[in-house]
């Protein structure tokens, strides 16, 4: 019997092994993460969101159908950055980049709303939405394309930090200017991925986190109730009925559950014990109704999709592709980390959505988006492009009405052109041909080795 339980166990490996050598499996993987996390999202948003639903609308499904509608508006942002033709998104993050900033400057005019202490939201006809949410995914394409653009000479601080460096300290201006203090922290997040992968050395992240600790010292001291939530974090007993309550409620609610909960719809902590139940601490309803089993399932959901976002990132071949997989992946999987942290009491409350499960507007259109590019890059692989073009979309290409996807190559730049050389000078300065006097080239990056014996990074699919 234990052989052949053990002959059983090495078939099963043997067979996802050979599954995941296959062109598409991270295209059909991540597909399948993303919509396990979508549907199990919407069935705890129903469950969490009821009692709360009743006593304000008089019926059960006034936040679901909301939810719903959010989740579809997001199912339309996955298939367009499914199908968004790569070149065209990198070219254009510049000026999307731009648009996100102006609009963390706007929210905070009266175009703003303030809603839950914080004027981060804009309302259009009843809809209300964050730019910040946005603005992360902005902020990762247009500064992989820098970093990627400027890769010969990220050797040298002053290129490796600028503008990137600049341009997040202004965002995180605007965002704690609202203030929202849990999304300065995934900004971060996408910062320090950024200056990680792309190779930055270790003294930097020293003096960034340095940075990034005092100043949530700084703003700690400054508003009350983040030195409250911090209080309450390193001694829950100090103030159980106030700033403590729902980190202690969240604790009671995870033990009632044990290990397979008391099930789907059987909970108490909706019934008014814990506040923002169907958002922030969605998690905690997940260990109370379906217990510990249910909570290992959203940590293995969330933990595939890291390996299915890593997994893209190493094996494409583009340096922009590999650096905003990596990065969009670390953001989104950090987020979830953050949420189920807080919930379980390892960190302070800061109040991140857990990803694609939590409801709310911004948060899940903004995770379907980032799941959608995500799908687009596992589509741009090497042996995912050959597969596509020799044998056909496929069903998944056909039943979604998906092309073939280009060989993506980054845009060229353009030389400096050359001066016309003056008789009698031999390779048009003087003192003869530049090349044997060592004209000055800029350093070429890790990767591949050119004729020259340099070594340069391949800039995309040939």
């Amino acid at each position: 019997m234990v052989s052949r339980g053990r002959e059983g166990g090495l078939s099963l490996v043997s067979a996802l092994t050979a599954w995941l050598t296959r062109p598409l499996a991270s295209f059909h993987l991540l597909l399948a993460v993303f919509g396990l996390l979508t549907v199990f999202g919407l069935v705890m948003v129903l469950s969490a969101s009821s009692v709360d639903s009743f006593s304000r609308d008089g019926t059960s499904y006034s936040v679901f159908v909301k939810q719903l509608a959010y989740v579809g508006a997001g199912l339309l942002l996955f298939y367009g950055a499914l199908r968004m033709p790569l070149r065209l998104l990198r070219r254009y993050s510049l000026p999307l980049f731009g648009v996100c900033l102006l609009m963390l400057a706007l929210v905070l005019s009266p175009l703003g709303t303030r809603l839950n202490g914080a004027q981060s939201w804009f309302v259009v006809g009843g809809v209300s939405f964050q730019p910040v949410e946005f603005a992360k995914v902005a902020f990762a394409l247009w500064g992989a394309h820098v970093l990627v653009t400027k890769r010969g000479l990220l050797t040298q601080y002053r290129h490796l930090l600028v503008p990137v460096v600049p341009a997040a300290m202004l965002m995180f201006a605007l965002v704690m200017l609202q203030p929202d203090f849990g999304s300065t922290v995934t900004l971060f997040i996408v910062l320090i991925a950024l200056l990680w992968f792309v190779g930055a050395p270790l003294r930097i992240f020293g003096t960034l986190v340095l940075g990034a600790v005092t100043g949530g010292v700084v703003l700690g001291l400054i508003a009350d109730y983040r030195a409250e939530r911090i209080t309450s974090f390193l001694d829950p007993s100090a103030d159980p009925t106030g700033s403590g309550y729902h980190a202690r409620q969240a604790m009671f609610a995870l033990a009632d559950g044990g290990l397979f909960g008391r099930g789907l719809g059987q909970g108490w902590s909706k019934w008014q014990y814990l506040p923002n139940v169907h958002n922030d601490f969605i998690f905690a309803v997940i260990g109370e109704e379906l217990g510990f089993i249910g909570c290992a399932v959203v940590l293995s959901l969330f933990g595939t999709a890291a390996y299915v976002g890593m997994r893209i990132a190493f094996r494409n071949t583009d340096p922009w592709i590999r650096l905003v997989s990596a990065t969009l992946t670390t953001w989104l999987v950090g987020q979830a980390a953050i949420n189920i942290g807080y919930v379980v009491g390892l960190l302070p409350v800061t109040g991140l959505p857990l990803p694609l499960i939590s409801s709310g507007g911004s948060s899940v259109v903004t995770a379907m988006l980032v799941f959608g590019l995500l799908a687009n890059f596992a589509r741009h692989e090497p042996e995912a492009i050959a597969a596509l073009r020799s044998l056909g979309p496929g069903k998944v290409g056909k039943l979604l009405w998906l092309p073939a996807p280009q060989p993506y190559r980054p845009p060229v730049q353009r030389k400096n052109p050359r001066p016309p050389s003056r008789p009698g000078d031999r390779g048009g300065r003087p003192g003869g041909d530049p090349r044997t006097r060592g004209a000055s080239r800029a350093p070429a990056p890790r990767g591949q080795t050119s004729r020259s014996g340099r070594t340069q990074t391949r800039g995309g699919h040939r």
